[in-house]
């Protein structure tokens, strides 16, 4: 008697887990347990670490493509949260190279006293350096399995600058010479960033974006605003399009967008958001990938 129920215990637990396993879902759901890494360089020194979920048969998979933040001075494409974010997309089934860049500000400063002009050269360059890396990855898209029409930029802060910028400054003529890739994003994830004008997303630029932003960022407006809130007279003041602009816009062209904001938040949401890695990938998957239209602002607790 006893041996009976054990083993019907026994197939229970098993009948539950097949349930569980398939009731899984691709892109939302972990569901691979190795992740392989490789180090690439996509141009002159500069290189990237390509994660991978390993055994897996999908042969086109969605890449994600992060920046990380520094102010255009510091930070390293595989600090910790970098590498856990990474690693936890790649575990839902993404492909996601997490990439360096030139920190062409590496002692000089961002702030006000950083003139406008070379602010503006520090986003092209950023931007042309993330155009770089998705040519290198699209080159080899068969190779690495990855799909170039799904390709989703993703960045904290100053990363997040570089990914707006490098999606919706495409016809901006201060980005001209850089060499965007041929195929449109597929859509952009930004964690506290913002964009150089508002005015150059248009129908031609636009797509489903998602946004984190603390209402009382100090360095990156929220709003329309100077960039580190400059004075007027500052040389480096700069006005730049914050997550709450840029969700007005893409509201104006009908484009899907959810802002998720703080009304207390500050520039810790560009940290605090690589751990909101289910909402990312449910976004991900339901609205760039599936196509489902949104238009939301949730507030963040």
């Amino acid at each position: 008697m006893v041996e009976k129920y054990f083993a019907k215990a026994v197939f229970l637990v098993i009948l539950l887990f097949h349930t569980l396993l398939h009731g899984q879902e691709r892109y939302k759901d972990s569901l691979f347990s190795t992740i392989g890494i490789k180090t690439l360089t996509y141009a002159d020194t500069l290189q990237l670490d390509f994660y991978s979920p390993k055994n897996d048969t999908v042969q086109k998979r969605p890449l994600l493509l992060l920046v990380h933040g520094g102010g255009f001075a510091s930070g390293k494409r595989d600090n910790p949260l970098e590498r856990k974010f990474c690693q936890e997309m790649a575990h839902k089934g993404y492909a996601v190279a997490s990439i360096s860049y030139r920190l062409v500000r590496k002692g000089k400063g961002f702030g006000c006293d950083c003139p406008s002009v070379e602010k503006v050269e520090t986003f092209k360059q950023a931007s042309q350096d993330v155009a770089r890396a998705v040519n290198f990855l699209d080159e080899r898209g068969d190779e690495l399995g990855i799909d170039p029409k799904k390709m989703v930029l993703v960045g904290s802060s100053a990363g997040a600058e570089a990914v707006l910028n490098t999606v919706f400054m495409r016809y901006h003529h201060d980005f001209k010479g850089i060499s965007f890739p041929k195929e449109r994003f597929a859509g952009v994830v930004s964690f506290a960033g913002a964009v150089l004008h508002i005015d150059y997303i248009t129908q031609e630029t636009a797509v489903p974006t998602l946004l984190y932003h603390g209402k009382m960022d100090g360095l990156v407006p929220y709003g329309a605003a100077p960039h580190h809130y400059c004075d007027s007279r500052s040389e480096g003041y700069l006005i730049l399009g914050g997550s709450q602009a840029i969700a007005e816009r893409l509201r104006q062209l009908d484009m899907s967008y959810t802002l998720m904001y703080d009304p207390k938040g500050n520039h810790d949401w560009a940290n605090l958001a690589y751990a909101r890695t289910d909402e990312v990938s449910e976004f991900i998957k339901e609205v760039i990938l599936d196509g489902v239209f949104t238009q939301s602002k949730i507030r963040l607790e």
